[in-house]
């Protein structure tokens, strides 16, 4: 299943509209990792440990977009997006999203 961030992809030409394909996930922070985070913070750089959890979690929202764009009979996934927001305290939801279509070479 492929997937982009345009509005067409190249040699192929959209023949139908399927309709908003969507995945998400919802990950909350580990104590350990906070612990570590928190120490990080005071000597400054990258938290790889929050890096590599929303890595993850777009990995995760990216894949179950494209589920549901097979159940919506797609060929691919245009227009993709990311959003996320924050459930509650220390836990956060991506949200992958684009528009399932059918293709047809040129």
């Amino acid at each position: 299943m492929m997937a982009t961030n345009t509005e067409q992809i190249a040699g192929k030409k959209i023949i139908e509209n399927l309709g908003i394909a969507r995945g998400n996930t919802v990950r909350a922070r580990h104590l350990g990792r906070d612990i570590f985070a928190g120490l990080k913070t005071l000597v400054g750089g990258e938290i790889s440990e929050y890096t590599k959890l929303i890595a993850d979690a777009r990995e995760e929202a990216l894949y179950r977009m494209k589920q549901d764009a097979e159940k919506l009979g797609a060929d691919a996934v245009v227009n993709v997006r990311f959003t996320t927001s924050m459930i509650m305290q220390g836990s956060a939801e991506i949200l992958a999203y684009g528009t399932a279509v059918k293709l047809s070479d040129l």
